[in-house]
């Protein structure tokens, strides 16, 4: 893995555009691992809280790992907004919970968790972070890594038979991959949508679509892509692909092609939102008002006001016939 990787969620700020109008997101703050090595975060029941917002990708996965492997009575999850409240500086806020607090932490904004972290923490408080309880402080923001930890050192607390959606044997070729998707999709829509200059978008649109493309005529053979189990690099191609059609489309000028106008790529997205911890995770309503009416991190610009409508939610429910690619009824590797 590359420096450039180990970046986090959300929106551009101005020290984020490099000199030729290309998006250059942010480094991780916190980047401990988890594990029983010195130094490490400790591996306990109870001890984190995962906060995340729907809206956001890289939170999104870390969600639908820990639904999957049975995290969720382990490590407790708190929720924000998708809107972006109006005060001077880039947030996220408990405003969806009582009083505008979270009920474990009691903090309203994100940025309270990173500063009891380090005080002098200047950069935009992101999605996901683990958070310490008892200390209210963040600990690991690391989100390329996070799913990682949850499907290995955390394995202790996995719910029996719990899928390996990271196998030993293919954790290099998964990592290899996951560059790619990370690089050229998963922050691919980014740098287009916030690309300040005509070359800088074109070169990141061009990049995605040919991505986009390849990974089209792979799974045209395979129902995953690594054949025919989920792993931890189709959970992060979801998380991308399910928001592509509600809003990078327009949202971030990716107008090409919808997803629905791939073939494969449109069967396997429905074959993973009709998953168990796929589906149910993804929040359409929140996707949509976070990249439509509070994509803005300008605190002094007027917000649109039109929620787009669709898209109408029957049609990834639609037959998608993926398991004659593999024979199989299982979608999971299951752990041994």
């Amino acid at each position: 893995m590359t420096k450039n990787e180990n970046i986090s969620c959300s929106v551009g700020t101005p020290k984020e555009i490099k000199e030729d109008g290309s998006f250059n997101r942010q480094t991780n703050r916190f980047t401990t691992p988890f594990g029983e090595q010195p130094g490490e975060l400790p591996v306990e029941a109870n001890r984190y809280r995962l906060l995340w917002s729907p809206a956001c990708p890289w939170a999104h996965r870390a969600v639908i790992v820990r639904k999957i492997v049975g995290l969720e009575d382990v490590i407790s999850l708190g929720t924000t907004s998708p809107m972006r409240p109006r005060i001077p500086h880039v947030d996220w806020e408990f405003s969806l919970d009582k009083d505008s607090v979270d009920p474990v932490l009691g903090v309203q904004y994100m940025s309270e968790v990173y500063l009891n972290a380090d005080p002098e923490y200047s950069g935009r408080p992101t999605v996901p972070v683990m958070v310490n309880i008892q200390e209210k402080k963040a600990v690991n923001n690391d989100y390329f890594k996070l799913t990682n930890y949850f499907e290995t050192v955390w394995s202790p607390f996995h719910k029996e038979n719990a899928p390996d959606l990271y196998p030993e044997a293919l954790r290099e070729e998964i990592d290899d991959l996951n560059e790619l998707i990370f690089h050229e999709v998963n922050n691919g829509v980014y740098k287009c949508g916030f690309a300040q200059s005509q070359e800088a978008y074109e070169e990141a649109y061009e990049t995605l679509f040919s991505r986009l493309d390849q990974l089209e005529q792979h799974l045209s053979q395979k129902r995953f892509l690594f054949g025919d189990y989920i792993t931890d690099s189709d959970v992060r191609l979801y998380t991308t692909l399910i928001r592509f059609d509600a809003a990078y489309f327009t949202a971030f000028n990716t107008n090409r092609n919808l997803i629905r106008e791939f073939t494969n790529l449109w069967g396997y997205v429905r074959d993973l939102y009709q998953t168990a911890g796929f589906g149910e995770t993804t929040d359409f309503d929140a996707i949509k008002r976070h990249y439509h009416l509070s994509i803005t991190i300008s605190p002094d610009k007027v917000e649109p006001t039109v929620l787009p409508k669709g898209p109408e939610l029957s049609i990834f429910h639609t037959p998608h016939n993926r398991e004659k690619l593999s024979g199989k009824d299982e979608k999971f590797l299951t752990k041994k």
